[in-house]
């Protein structure tokens, strides 16, 4: 069973749980609080991603408990199964404040006795059961799929929603909006986002009402985001540039004990 999680590596796992079938990485515990890019493996230990709190949060599972009803073209099969049925439609697709959007019923754990209530031809159980969210917070470094481009920014696909990177939050670059090829190039380094790029952004804004809407806002102004290319460059600069202090310092003392 594989964790999908390109371009990033987690060390000292504590726990983590996924979906198989997707590949969809959902919550790793990192002891180490930190996470090592893997785009070039000479500076693999260079270049750090602090996590916060040493988690990622995007994706998570919660139990919960509530209560359902089961109608009477349901009592013939296995409690846990009907309660499955009438718990992925009420919860599945909606969005709360506790557990941000919610993905999937993973199990129902318990389901209590039924009560009937006369004149009511259901019957009323307490549950216990799994589900799965996607919880997004503020500060955290996202990797997504640009599905829209617009003139005043992209829109990111980020699991079930998707998030907005405003045109001024596209790269630190005076940007200008291309219509015929619909994509966005930077004045001064030349970078071009399209539609279908894989991008990784940092959460700068996170709205999530109630419902079955909410909304992210993201930048990739900052070294080390945006397209995979983008981030391979601000890397081989920073490696650069430690090297160049590095030299200088050893010159520098080799002048002095001189």
């Amino acid at each position: 069973m594989e964790i999908y999680l390109f371009p990033l590596q987690i060390y000292s796992l504590e726990d983590c749980c996924f979906i198989q079938e997707k590949n969809i990485y959902l919550g790793i515990k990192a002891k180490s609080k930190t996470i090592n890019f893997l785009i070039h493996s000479k500076i693999q230990d260079f270049v750090k991603l602090h996590l916060f709190n040493g988690y990622i949060h995007m994706f998570k599972l919660f139990t919960i408990g509530g209560k359902i009803e089961i109608p009477p073209f349901l009592f013939g099969q296995e409690k846990t199964l009907s309660a499955r049925i009438i718990l992925s439609e009420d919860y599945e697709g909606i969005i709360t404040r506790d557990y941000g959007f919610i993905i999937a019923v993973v199990d129902v754990l318990t389901v209590g006795k039924g009560i009937i209530i006369p004149g009511n031809a259901n019957t009323f159980h307490e549950v216990e059961f799994r589900i799965l969210t996607f919880r997004p917070t503020v500060s955290e470094v996202v990797e997504g799929t640009v599905v829209e481009i617009v003139d005043f920014g992209s829109f990111i696909r980020l699991g079930p929603l998707d998030g907005l990177v405003h045109v001024s939050q596209i790269c630190d670059d005076y940007i200008s909006y291309e219509q015929v090829g619909n994509r966005f190039i930077g004045k001064e380094t030349g970078k071009i986002l399209e539609v279908n790029d894989q991008v990784r952004a940092k959460i700068i804004a996170v709205s999530l009402g109630t419902g079955r809407s909410g909304k992210l806002g993201l930048t990739m102004r900052q070294k080390f985001l945006g397209k995979e290319v983008w981030i391979e460059n601000d890397i081989e600069e920073e490696y650069s540039k430690k090297q160049t202090e590095e030299t200088k310092v050893s010159e520098e003392e080799e002048g002095a004990s001189d």
